[in-house]
């Protein structure tokens, strides 16, 4: 073996995820089979975000920095042969943004280690990269509790023959939800013409713009739901459920280069109708928000979301037919959300992975994820008096992704939806 056999950064009782404003103390620990004369050994904490205008490339295009903190841990000297310790600890200012990396940039925060050594030696160095949430609390958003409502009319036209048209109604319980939480959805189709319409679709989207040399849009369908058409001269309704899988927050407060938004599109190919509403991603629940979802719907985080029962046969026989007197409750063709999920270990970098001690009692299976999110990679405290821990999670796959969204248009913004009932771009996949 080597002179160095140990050099690594350990933090205070194992801790994986921070707070903005809060110490993050730990040690850098070296053991040494023989003594090593050095000329400084340093610790530097640093945070900031990235941003290229390649998917995946390290030549940055645009960088900001949130914190470059350094100490002096030894001076020059000569470390004996054993096992040495020195302790450290940083303050993490109060807004420094939640970690984040997609594919055109990323939020790092991480604390480095360097043994400088004389002349003509080799440097010793070593990281450790650890992540920051700042919650974001749901009810600071105006209006979070109220429903989200939109609604279109779209002409339809067969072999250039206008026969009449379709008014399509998109609602929400609430504008604003966290991971593990419900969303339900319903939507109200009336079907003036004389021809059936496709089938409903809507999808939970993740709208990620960079700010390079230009701003680049990175769109995702996060959780897809598609549901039966509407006949003739019909009347429909369609009630469905998504539950939120683990995501980034929206916005992230604090960094100007990187911004998530979410949206939930319910759409039409037949004729061409879609709304777009804006959907907030939080850490902290609406107040009287309903946590748990209806009769017979799966809280569990990661369990699969129970779609919407189908008619029953009388159901289907009064869609049939040419003209409904009220409307008539829609079946769902398909739910990503359906299949059974993937199961991931979601590990931090550079944290141990925990194993299950015999006898410990199984975690409780409300707990929110500590997690690999979708489309992003970060972490989410989970609830209890110990702090948040590393655990396994069920992973909700997307059934699709779209490629960036340089050539794409991105969903309108917030008060761009709020201004105008007409439906926004959509983003193709």
């Amino acid at each position: 073996m080597g002179r160095v056999q140990l050099f690594e950064i350990v933090l205070r009782h194992g801790r994986a995820v921070y707070s903005p404003g809060e110490p993050l103390a730990g040690a850098v620990r070296v053991r040494l089979g023989a003594p090593l004369p050095f000329r400084a050994i340093r610790v530097t904490c640093t945070s900031c975000c990235r941003v290229s205008s390649k998917p995946h490339d390290t030549a940055w295009v645009a960088e900001e920095g949130y914190v470059s903190s350094s100490l002096a841990l030894a001076d020059k000297g000569s470390l004996p042969a054993g096992e040495h310790s020195f302790p450290f600890q940083f303050l993490l200012p109060a807004t420094v943004p939640t970690s984040f990396e997609g594919p055109f940039g990323k939020i790092i925060h991480q604390v480095r280690a360097t043994i400088d050594t004389p002349r003509f030696s080799k440097d010793h160095q070593c990281s450790l990269v650890f992540y920051v949430l700042s919650p974001l609390n749901l009810n600071s958003i105006p209006d979070i509790e109220q429903p989200n409502v939109a609604s279109t009319s779209k002409k339809f036209s067969y072999k250039l023959v206008r026969t009449g048209s379709v008014g399509l109604t998109a609602s929400t319980d609430l504008r604003g939800y966290v991971v593990g939480q419900v969303l339900r959805l319903q939507a109200d189709i009336e079907n003036q013409s004389g021809k059936d319409t496709s089938p409903v679709v809507a999808s939970l989207l993740q709208k990620v713009s960079y700010k390079a040399k230009r701003w680049i849009y990175d769109v995702r369908t996060i959780a897809e739901v598609e549901g039966m058409g509407v006949k003739a001269w019909g009347r429909a309704q369609w009630q469905e459920q998504i539950l939120v899988p683990a995501l980034p927050q929206s916005g992230l407060p604090g960094c100007s280069l990187i911004h998530v938004d979410y949206y939930l599109q319910v759409s039409l190919k037949v004729p061409e109708a879609s709304v777009t509403l804006p959907v907030f991603i939080g850490n902290i629940a609406v107040n009287h928000a309903p946590l748990s979802p209806q009769p017979g719907l799966a809280l569990l985080p990661g369990a699969p979301v129970v779609p919407s029962a189908p008619p029953d046969e009388e159901a289907e026989v009064e869609a049939s037919g040419a003209l409904c007197p009220g409307p008539v409750s829609l079946s769902t063709k398909s739910h990503s959300q359906q299949q059974r999920p993937v199961v991931a270990f979601c590990s931090v970098p550079g944290a141990p992975e925990p194993h299950p001690q015999v006898g410990s009692p199984a975690p409780h299976p409300l707990l929110p994820p500590l997690c690999i999110s979708t489309g992003a990679t970060v972490p989410y405290f989970a609830e209890g008096s110990g702090g948040p821990v590393l655990t396994t999670s069920t992973l909700i796959l997307p059934p699709e992704y779209s490629s960036w969204g340089c050539p794409y248009e991105a969903p309108p913004s917030y008060e761009q939806s709020c201004g105008r009932t007409s439906p926004g771009p959509t983003p193709r996949s």
